[in-house]
């Protein structure tokens, strides 16, 4: 029997980590998990066979920072790296760091990364081979200016798209004219925070399409699979919550037309690993490229459901130098729905709520599967994506699916935070799913009807109870070390010269409720958009806040002058009082 001695560093965290752990295990490959002190309790770092700690708390600090990774896949002797998505997963800088340290990458070459990543150049490729596409911007946009002059001539509404993004971030839509200043800005503000690129273009955007994609997996012998479709059209802000395969309700023709497209983008660029290749599909039946994600994507389980196949050890299995396992797609076998779990109130606009989870009893039963980075206990930082497990419910046919995944969003129970299972139970029940397929990119913000009421304001008793880490040193040998330990080891105790974590300072409460300016969601103030002692109008956006990547404008209930109690840059919970509005 022969020994596999590979290490796989996972340069990411939650539920992917969790998944590329596991994904190891069965190939019989060690795991290596990297961790920031929020996740310092987190599922994923118990399970791997090592966790090494990366010194910090923001994304820039540790899950965006090349070189403290490869440091600690120095240091633990990590032979390959696993991105995940997000986070680097689709930086060609991070890839070439990765080889040019030795060390062995999961997935397609930096250069590919690179061509397929700047969305502009994928455009090109699309077009090289004769993938349908929509009318756009040459290159990046230099400014404002440049993309009203394209709204003018193109007409709206028109799409605002980071140049080197992807997963809907950094992605607006303008609607109207008076618009795009402010999505411009948006759009850039959120390139840079997420991908470290600020760069935009713009492209003409289809009105209520559907979101359809193929999955591809290549080695490096020549062999390019394109794994069947899957439909992504439920989705809220451009982010997904429902995913199903294969793609419902197109054509034989259509379906071709999509697989032949991707794999032809693919072959044409020398794709390698596993990579997904999505389109829009108009309400005129129009089919137009949008982009390739050169990584796995968080959909991929409906395709393993109905395919048979492992992808994350298919890409394991092209590091290591070997084929497919497969010469050719395999037949569909039956139908498969993912529902994102996100940390999130579905009936509040889908404000992210970061918090302790207090309850996690996932359903069970045949069909069903869950990829989880939380159980109970599990706390959920503020400072990343609100994602926290993905329930797959696979049927025979798709109704056999509906029926069970019906069943199993009735067993499922999660309490201390809000998720987003009121929605998933809602459009189990609405026809315009289940039935007529009439949804949309747009759907959830125009169509759906249900009515979702908020969920109960999850307020933890203590600002960082059972969070976080706190530090000390000790000395070994007469040698001076930093220790890092669980905060909730020192609930109730008091440590002698022990600074108290996320401590703020108490600010008076106005005494008016009409005055107060309260946080609308748990997370940090990233801007104060009115100054200090500037008038301002009700119903005007005065702040932003910023939590599990998403910004969310704070809005004035009264006219009168602002007066400001926090500063830019705190974390704040929900509800917390940030400010006054004294009526003039």
């Amino acid at each position: 029997m022969t020994i596999n001695t590979h290490k796989v560093l996972i340069a990411n965290r939650g539920e992917i980590a969790v998944r590329i752990i596991r994904a190891c295990q069965d190939y019989g490959v060690q795991s290596v998990a990297v961790y920031a002190e929020p996740d310092a309790e987190a599922l994923y770092v118990g399970m791997a066979d090592e966790a090494w700690a990366l010194p910090g708390t923001d994304s820039s600090e540790t899950y965006l920072n090349i070189e403290a990774l490869l440091n600690i896949a120095r240091r633990s002797g990590a032979t390959m790296v696993h991105p995940g998505y997000g986070f680097l997963s689709e930086r060609g800088e991070f890839a070439r760091a990765v080889q040019s340290a030795g060390l062995i990458w999961i997935g397609p070459s930096p250069d590919v990364i690179e061509q397929l990543g700047n969305k502009i150049q994928a455009r090109k490729i699309a077009m090289a081979v004769g993938a349908p596409l929509v009318a756009g911007s040459s290159g990046p946009v230099s400014g404002v200016e440049e993309a009203m002059t394209f709204a003018i001539q193109h007409g709206l509404p028109m799409a605002i798209k980071a140049a080197f993004g992807g997963g809907g971030r950094g992605l607006k839509v303008a609607w109207a004219l008076d618009e795009v200043a402010e999505l411009y800005h948006s759009a850039t503000r959120e390139a840079l925070h997420a991908f470290g690129r600020a760069e935009c273009y713009v492209e003409q955007f289809i009105d209520r399409p559907r979101h359809i994609e193929a999955q591809v997996i290549a080695d490096n012998y020549g062999h390019i699979i394109v794994l069947g479709t899957r439909d992504c059209s439920l989705q809220r802000r451009n982010q997904k919550l429902v995913e199903e395969a294969p793609a419902p309700f197109i054509s034989d023709s259509l379906q071709q037309q999509i697989q032949r497209s991707a794999e032809d983008i693919c072959r044409h660029v020398g794709y390698v690993g596993a990579g997904t290749v999505e389109f829009l599909l108009g309400r005129d039946g129009k089919l137009a490229f949008l982009e390739v994600n050169t990584r796995l994507q968080v959909e991929h389980p409906v395709t393993e459901e109905i395919t048979g196949l492992d992808i994350v050890v298919e890409q394991l299995r092209i590091a290591d130098g070997l084929p497919l396992s497969i010469q050719q797609s395999p037949a569909a076998r039956g139908h498969a729905f993912e529902f994102r779990i996100n940390a999130e109130d579905a009936g509040k606009g889908y404000l992210p709520t970061p918090g302790r989870i207090t309850a996690f009893h996932a359903p069970s039963g045949p069909g069903i599967r869950l990829d989880s980075g939380v159980v109970t206990g599990s706390r959920v930082p503020g400072q990343y994506d609100s994602l926290i497990a993905k329930l797959i419910v696979t049927g025979q046919t798709r109704q056999q699916a509906i029926d069970r995944a019906r069943r199993a969003l009735r067993e499922f129970y999660i309490d201390g935070v809000a998720t987003v299972l009121p929605f998933h139970r809602a459009v189990m029940e609405d026809t315009d799913f289940t039935e007529n397929f009439n949804v949309h990119t747009r759907w959830i913000e125009t169509d759906f009807r249900a009515c979702i009421p908020p969920a109960a304001r999850q307020k933890p008793a203590v600002t960082n109870a059972g969070g976080g880490i706190t530090h000390s040193w000790i000395e070994l040998d007469g040698r001076r070390m930093t220790l890092g330990l669980p905060a909730s080891l020192f609930t109730g105790l008091s440590l002698q010269g022990a600074t108290p974590t996320d401590e703020k300072t108490t600010v008076p409460t106005p005494a008016t409720v009409e005055n107060r300016i309260e946080a609308p969601i748990s997370g940090q103030l990233f801007r104060w958009l009115a100054k200090e002692g500037e008038g301002v109008r009700a119903g005007e956006a005065i702040a932003i806040m910023e939590a599990m990547k998403m910004e969310v404008q704070v809005i004035a209930r009264r006219s009168g002058v602002i007066r400001q109690l926090v500063s830019q840059g705190c974390q704040l919970q929900a509800d917390e009082v940030i400010g006054v509005i004294d009526p003039h």
